[in-house]
């Protein structure tokens, strides 16, 4: 039977929290870790009360660098199947039992949860408008430069088989934002089968969102991401997200 474990890189996740883990099917899930980055409000205290394997950087260490030790955790723990979900409560939990079907069957290797179905569905469900607007921009130039077709490049839910996570240089990866990016472009230059299911939208004043100033950094370094990617697939410059780990065969 598959060990599968849920991560959760939080930072100041208190009032989502519990919300979050309610939706978590408990019965499919062994291990529920949550990094806490340092927060500000007491999401270790409740992280702790709710039972999870906690872990608390003693600095903030950014979005990237939580993962990073989000998914050595779950390794060392040997899991199979690697969840990464927000404790924002943005992306539904009760999904969870879809999202890695593909996995468990063989099917696929990562997976991740779509929040943009249609238009009106993203906008009724709290999505700015900006920001519906740059995603489906950077979708189509992703779909297009990565030769895939998903509807959406910028979701907090994902999973991945284990392999996935002890092959792709994370250690080279950025500890910002662009992390998810990094590790996406990565993987889908090793040639891992990468999939999609459709979740439901949720935007809030408690959910986390990245800030003006930080967002646009975000998008910046992820024409940086695919611009490495096209250099990398002609030939000419190899940078450190394309480093796999030598050691292992692909399976």
């Amino acid at each position: 039977m598959k060990k599968i474990t849920i991560v959760m890189p939080a930072y100041n996740a208190a009032t989502t929290l519990n919300r979050t883990l309610k939706e978590i099917p408990r019965e499919l899930i062994s291990d529920i870790i949550l990094v806490d980055d340092k927060s500000k409000d007491n999401t270790l205290l409740l992280a702790k009360k709710a039972g999870l394997i906690v872990y608390a950087h003693t600095k903030n260490h950014g979005y990237g660098g939580n993962q990073k030790t989000c998914y050595k955790k779950a390794l060392e723990r040997k899991a199979d199947i690697i969840i990464m979900l927000h404790p924002d409560y943005q992306y539904d939990g009760s999904r969870i039992g879809e999202l890695i079907r593909p996995i468990l069957q063989g099917h696929q290797d990562i997976m991740f949860g779509s929040r943009i179905r249609t238009r009106q569905e993203a906008i009724k469900g709290g999505m700015p408008v900006t920001k519906y607007i740059l995603n489906r921009v950077f979708c189509i130039v992703e779909n297009i430069i990565l030769s895939v077709n998903f509807s959406e490049h910028f979701s907090g839910l994902r999973a991945y088989k284990r392999s996935v996570l002890e092959t792709l240089p994370i250690e080279n990866f950025s500890d910002d934002f662009v992390f998810d990016q990094q590790l996406m472009i990565s993987a889908i230059a090793y040639g891992y089968r990468v999939s999609e299911i459709p979740i439901p939208i949720r935007y809030f004043s408690e959910a986390s969102s990245i800030q003006y100033l930080k967002g646009t950094i975000f998008l910046l370094q992820t024409l940086q991401t695919l611009w490495a990617y096209i250099l990398y697939k002609i030939n000419i410059y190899t940078s450190p997200i394309f480093f796999f780990r030598s050691d292992y065969t692909k399976k």
